[in-house]
């Protein structure tokens, strides 16, 4: 069982529905006391950095993250939960982030489009990690953000999308993984590489 995480700024539902398309069992939950029923959890996330961090703090969720961490299971932040990952963000001001992984959310900087919004390639930079077994170079995704995230440590790099710079797409060390592109709305990429998850979730790959 896979537990999605609800702490009001997430797009719970597209989420829910690619699980049940891949014959995943998931709940929706929001108190922290029952993360341990779990077999994964995903952090999903549409909106404000600062925002989502307040909400997830005042429904004490930050301190059970990391300490469903700590036990080894998988977890997986989508989009603006792939951000909540990593130490801080400078959206609207600074804010300090679940620090799972190290680095900072900076906002694209430059003369092109802003937000990132369309399909964009994949490249891959962990051949035989198993989070991208059946993932190929150069297979297409979808984004839909105005803040990327620069990691202080290249080796939690699992992917990257060209974006007028090498943008992080996807990471992942020991049992924390994120993918700044939403896979339930990314075709059969997007779904292979939730099934991936589920798998790890299982044990399946590990």
């Amino acid at each position: 069982m896979i537990g999605i995480i609800d702490y009001g700024m997430g797009n719970l539902y597209s989420l829910g529905k690619a699980l049940e398309r891949l014959d995943y069992a998931y709940d929706f939950v929001s108190d922290p006391a029952k993360f341990a029923e779990y077999d994964g959890l995903i952090l999903p996330g549409v909106g404000a950095f600062g925002d989502a961090m307040r909400n997830i703090r005042e429904a004490k969720l930050d301190e059970a993250i990391r300490a469903y961490v700590r036990t080894g299971k998988p977890i997986l932040g989508i989009c603006l939960g792939m951000q909540l990952l990593f130490n801080s963000s400078e959206e609207h001001g600074h804010n300090e982030g679940l620090s799972l992984l190290p680095g900072e959310v900076a906002r694209f900087q430059g003369d092109y489009k802003i937000p990132h919004m369309g399909w964009n390639e994949l490249q891959l930079k962990q051949l035989a990690h198993p989070l991208l077994d059946g993932v190929s170079e150069g297979d297409y995704v979808y984004f839909v953000h105005s803040f990327h995230v620069r990691v202080a440590d290249p080796d939690v790099l699992l992917a990257t999308t060209d974006y007028f710079q090498d943008v992080t797409a996807i990471v992942g060390r020991d049992n924390v993984f994120g993918m700044q592109f939403h896979p339930e709305k990314s075709g059969d990429t997007g779904m292979r590489l939730l099934l991936n998850f589920a798998k790890q979730c299982e044990g399946v790959l590990r």
